[in-house]
């Protein structure tokens, strides 16, 4: 049999019941043994919905679970990098949602800390690199399918204007930015594999809740190529991002929420053709925890290192600063 990690999940996060916990649950590498909240009634309704064997009513007594090998964090982002360090502490591996953190200072704070934790492992949660329609599009632009890539765009927004929703509550780590602008800033990253030098940003903030709305943000590289994007948390749903060469474009129709059980399809549009790649369902997230697995399992290095969540907070931090001083913001 095929040895799998033993999961607990800290807290009844509604992306952890509906997205990744059954995600895990298909996958070949996972097990999910335990489910923590911090009242002991909601724990117990997520395990019995779910089938998880145990629940714990305080996510420090799951971290005393001497069973458990990994934690996946979906908690609230300024409890991101608290309690992974907790989990750390606890001799546990950690995955944890993105955005890592509320800002750089403590990426790198966490960053130091895993040091001292050489056998144990910790990734940022962005889901969508490990899906097969990114693969293909990193492949192509490795490849020269467009020719020189000179710039990405990037769209994603949704409709939320519940005040109660974590994402509409500023001093914990809300607004359009953080919860969906950091996939925008992690896209150029990812497919050019290389940090920005610079960005500008404009934000608009909602009036009462104090949260971003609608954010746009640019990014110039060393190499010249450049990436924008705009996000927001009151438009119409939507998301979509382009890539340019100076040979051909590729289009990715749903980058971020590719549906688990539906196919996808990315456009490669050249001077010569036009051709459509299309993708089986599959879900992401199961393909996440079985790459973070298999990384503890064959003890290698995960697919996403914390130099590279860190890379990303800088950029969100750089956009904020930007927004307040009304100017370009060189990264350090």
């Amino acid at each position: 049999m095929t040895q799998k990690i033993k999961w607990g999940v800290l807290s009844t996060a509604k992306i952890a019941l509906q997205k990744v916990i059954p995600a895990l649950q298909k996958s070949q590498y996972c097990e999910v043994s335990a489910i923590a909240s911090r009242t002991l009634e909601k724990a117990s309704q997520a395990a019995h919905d779910l089938d998880i064997v145990k629940h714990y009513g305080s996510y420090e007594e799951l971290l005393e679970d001497p069973e458990i090998e990994a934690i996946y964090n979906p908690l609230p982002n300024h409890m991101h990098v608290y309690w992974t360090m907790k989990a750390l502490e606890a001799g546990k591996h950690v995955l944890c949602e993105k955005p890592i953190g509320m800002n750089t200072e403590e990426a790198q704070a966490l960053a130091e800390a895993l040091k001292n934790f050489a056998n144990l492992k910790v990734m940022e949660a962005f889901m969508y690199r490990f899906h097969p329609q990114w693969e293909k599009v990193f492949e192509l632009v490795k490849n020269g399918a467009i020719g020189e890539v000179k710039t990405m765009q990037s769209f994603f927004s949704y409709f939320n204007i519940d005040p109660q929703n974590i994402r509409n509550q500023a001093d914990i780590g809300g607004g359009a930015l953080m919860d969906i602008g950091c996939y925008c800033a992690s896209f150029p990253r990812f497919i050019f594999e290389e940090e920005p030098v610079q960005v500008v940003g404009h934000m608009e903030f909602d009036p009462v809740m104090k949260t971003d709305h609608l954010t746009m943000g640019m990014l110039q590289f060393p190499s010249g190529k450049t990436a924008s994007f705009t996000c927001s948390t009151q438009l119409i749903p939507f998301q979509q991002t382009n890539i340019f060469g100076d040979e051909g474009h590729i289009c990715i129709q749903i980058p971020v929420n590719a549906p688990p059980d539906a196919s996808t399809q990315i456009t490669l549009r050249t001077r010569e053709k036009t051709e459509a790649f299309t993708f089986p369902p599959v879900d992401q997230y199961t393909l996440q925890g079985d790459a973070f697995s298999q990384a503890i399992l064959q003890n290698t290095t995960v697919p996403t290192p914390l130099t590279d969540a860190i890379g990303n907070m800088k950029v969100i931090d750089g956009l904020v600063e930007s927004t307040q001083n009304r100017q370009w913001i060189t990264l350090g």
